[in-house]
């Protein structure tokens, strides 16, 4: 039985434990506030603490995905997580919450390496921007599950400890799933465990004689050097791209930016921040359909200037929204979802699918592992400085800081990044080698 389909949904439901984590905080810490009233420093170390358990996360997991495998340390990870919710869930007070949002932070620092990894590995060249873009629609399926559960328990309940609890059920799938799914083929052959590897191969119905001709170049000893300077700087640059045009302060924030913006109570700004969830997750099929028919490039020039435009919008509604009146609120909520849905069929999917290609199988756990812990860095910053700078320099000139860093990754995809569409990992790694 041919096993391929069913092993990338198991596997891409790391995604929802990550999307679930980004955007439960969202709405949960309103009602945080409202119970503990917190300051500005205070909301912004407690979205930003999960980022500071990732950072820890995305620096081991390199090392832990080669030495345990990539399926043990997927259960480990659900595991975690599982734990980790419940800590939150029952914290009596900010710092023990701040602690318990740590532990579920280190989860996703390796689940958000680790997903894209699994699913790079096992993926025909032919579909793995599809394939492993499927990660990334299952971080906008966990986002918009978080804010559909903030949502229901604001109707209900309005209680922000339920809100965090819900994250045991991606959990908890995902360490039922992990059962039924094996290694990857080239983490056999990593190891020398070569009739393994063959084995998943025919498992997942891929052709045998093509991808042990890909994957060949494994067993040969190369030396790597000056050559892998270059992929590191583009993915360390891909996720500096991602978090600093402002992603995680929509998503963390688009019930805090709604609000400011003239949804004056907390149930209106977190079902207005539905639907910006809706459109997260729709707009990602197109990256799925479109990345490996036109290739990784043409769609993050179009994500990042459509992105920069709607954060020169959004400036423009905070700057004059004496002129705007009531309708900012409608203007803001439009910003956001064009925003949104220029990300998730771009730097979503893209910036995880290329970090997950450009690196050698020698050295690609470890190497994605720095790429992905500076992905946490960036957005842990990012993240904590938000509320400082819309409170300093004012909305207007924060977005638009956004929006230029925006402009310039064009630049950056222009002149640094390789089109991967239709190359296998083997031949990538051979260009980087051979063009030194």
């Amino acid at each position: 039985m041919k096993i391929l389909y069913p092993v990338v949904f198991f596997a891409a439901l790391g995604g929802i434990l990550s999307g679930f984590d980004t955007g439960v905080i969202s709405g949960a810490v309103l009602y945080i506030n409202d119970e503990w009233n917190l300051n500005e420093y205070q909301t912004g170390v407690l979205i930003a603490s999960a980022l500071t358990g990732a950072i820890f996360g995305a620096f081991l997991n390199g090392k832990l995905a080669d030495i345990l495998g990539r399926k043990k340390l997927f259960f480990i990870t659900a595991l975690i997580f599982f734990t980790g919710s419940i800590l939150c869930a029952v914290s009596s007070d900010i710092t023990k919450l701040i602690l318990s949002r740590i532990v579920v932070g280190f989860a996703i620092g390796i689940i958000t390496f680790l997903s894209p990894l699994y699913l790079s590995e096992i993926s025909p060249k032919k579909i793995r921007g599809a394939l492993v873009s499927a990660f990334q629609l299952a971080i906008t399926l966990g986002i918009l599950f978080s804010y559909i559960s903030n949502a229901f328990f604001t109707l209900f309940y309005e209680n922000w400890r339920i809100m965090l609890l819900m994250g045991i059920i991606p959990a908890f799938i995902l360490m039922t799933g992990v059962f039924f799914i094996p290694d990857t083929p080239r983490f056999y052959i990593l190891k020398g465990e070569n009739k393994k590897a063959e084995e998943t191969i025919l498992r997942l119905g891929m052709d045998s004689e093509d991808i042990f001709d890909e994957i060949s170049p494994v067993k040969k000893e190369i030396k790597f050097g000056k050559c892998m300077v270059l992929p590191l700087v583009i993915g360390i640059g891909c996720m500096f791209i991602q978090q600093w045009t402002g992603i995680n302060t929509i998503i963390y924030y688009a019930p805090v930016i709604l609000q400011n913006a003239g949804f004056d109570t907390n149930s209106s700004a977190i079902s207005a921040a539905v639907g910006i969830g809706i459109l997260n997750f729709l707009s990602t099929f197109i990256a799925i359909f479109t990345s490996d028919k036109i290739g990784r490039k043409p769609l993050l020039y179009i994500g990042l200037s459509g992105m920069g435009l709607c954060l020169l919008f959004l400036g423009i509604i905070f700057k004059y929204s004496y002129i705007f009146g009531v309708n900012s609120r409608y203007f803001a909520l439009f910003a956001c979802a064009l925003y949104i849905t220029f990300f998730a069929m771009s730097l979503g999917p893209v910036m995880i699918l290329l970090v997950s290609e450009i690196f050698p199988l020698k050295i690609r756990s470890v190497m994605m592992s720095i790429s992905m812990m500076f992905n946490f860095i960036f957005n842990f910053a990012v993240s904590l400085l938000f509320l400082p700078m819309i409170k300093f320099f004012g909305g207007c000139k924060t977005f638009t800081i956004f929006a230029i860093i925006s402009f310039l990754g064009i630049i950056f995809v222009w002149k640094l990044i390789p089109e991967t569409k239709g190359k296998s990992l083997e031949i990538i790694e051979k260009n980087w080698i051979e063009n030194v």
